[in-house]
């Protein structure tokens, strides 16, 4: 499918899963208005509902902060759906490299930017070596990567966790707050912000979007990652080093859902946390990607149009909208993308009938 159909049945999904979010308040006799005063007031703080229209900054900073994590995740999943691998996976490597980073912030004391260097550094290794497990299982003995990354997603919750608790200071909950210099937390971005936790890690956003687009498009070794994913067979014939691509790809992917990891544990929440069960920022950056359809652009606006379905739930609430609403929205726009392929169909048989009727009109 090509990248403009595929980015035209994306479009459609979201305006479905939005139009049935709405059909579904017409039917539970909810104001459709509000459902777009949620989002508007998510994204920017302005609620409409109010006499006096302000701006609150710190509603678009926490709309940011949640879309960072959840768009690295969507570049983890996208890269390596490129390759032709499924990283279903996204979620270990992610809780893996914040548990990294926040271990080199506490028992690694370093003067100045060097130390949240190293730390950021330690969550995208960390991701890329758990990644790297299911690429090499893969690539040498044919295991389906999908099996291996759901079992790998468990341990490293329960390895991450079982670190946690040995680092210095730690209780069964949670670390001690890492050092300033290992922080990614911004007091400018946080004062433009009205005290929002919009933090440095945009920047480490934007630079991996920039290597994502860079790898893909400029360089041989994307392409050479493009043509594994497009036919295995036809790579190796071409002289291509498919098991060795595959490893790869996987380790890149692990990397991003690392960094994601990392800019959590050190920018969000400035300290390492013990799981009880999985945030879901992983398997988020699957709709993401598959929304986006793993386009460096699409996984970016998918991202942020997610991040917003999240930070507009508790809008919803003060709108009598029950929350559930956005989580309803999001799965109906995953599961229009994956009827993808009936929504082409559709739309050529549509295109075929409009050519018909004008030659019927011509021949008139």
């Amino acid at each position: 499918m090509k990248n403009k159909e595929t980015l035209t049945v994306s479009l459609i999904a979201v305006l479905g899963g939005i139009g049935f979010g709405m059909l579904l308040l017409l039917i539970s006799g909810q104001d459709v208005g509000a459902l777009f005063s949620s989002f508007l007031k998510g994204i920017s703080g302005i609620d409409l509902s109010s006499d006096v229209v302000a701006v609150d900054l710190r509603y678009f900073g926490e709309f940011l902060v949640e879309c960072m994590p959840i768009i690295l995740t969507g570049l983890s999943v996208g890269f390596a759906y490129r390759s032709g691998l499924f990283n279903i996976g996204a979620e270990g490597q992610l809780i893996i490299g914040s548990m990294a980073s926040v271990a080199v912030a506490i028992l690694f004391p370093m003067p100045g930017i060097l130390h949240v260097i190293m730390c950021i550094l330690a969550g995208g290794i960390a991701g890329a070596l758990w990644g790297a497990i299911p690429g090499l299982l893969k690539s040498k003995f044919n295991v389906h990567e999908v099996v291996i990354c759901i079992m790998m997603n468990y341990t490293g919750l329960q390895v991450a966790n079982y670190c946690i608790k040995q680092l210095p200071g730690s209780t069964q909950t949670k670390t001690v707050a890492i050092p300033e210099t290992a922080s990614l937390s911004s007091d400018f971005l946080k004062g433009i912000t009205n005290n929002s936790r919009l933090n440095w890690g945009i920047l480490l956003v934007i630079i991996a979007v920039l290597i994502y687009w860079f790898i893909m498009h400029k360089t041989t070794f994307g392409y050479s990652l493009r043509a594994t994913g497009f036919n295995q067979d036809a790579a190796k014939y071409a002289g291509m080093k498919v098991q060795r691509n595959i490893v790869y790809s996987m380790m890149i992917a692990g990397a991003f859902a690392g960094l994601a990891g990392a800019i959590l544990s050190l920018g969000t929440f400035n300290l390492g946390r013990v799981l009880t069960t999985f945030e879901n920022y992983g398997f988020d950056g699957i709709a993401v990607a598959l929304v986006g359809a793993c386009n460096v652009v699409g996984v970016v606006l998918s991202g942020l149009l997610f991040g917003l379905l999240k930070v507009a739930q508790n809008s919803m609430q003060s709108f009598g909208i029950p929350k559930e609403t956005g989580q309803i929205i999001s799965a109906c726009i995953v599961l229009f993308v994956a009827m993808k392929y009936g929504i082409v169909y559709l739309k050529e048989k549509y295109k075929k009938k409009i050519n018909k009727s004008e030659r019927r009109g011509e021949e008139a």
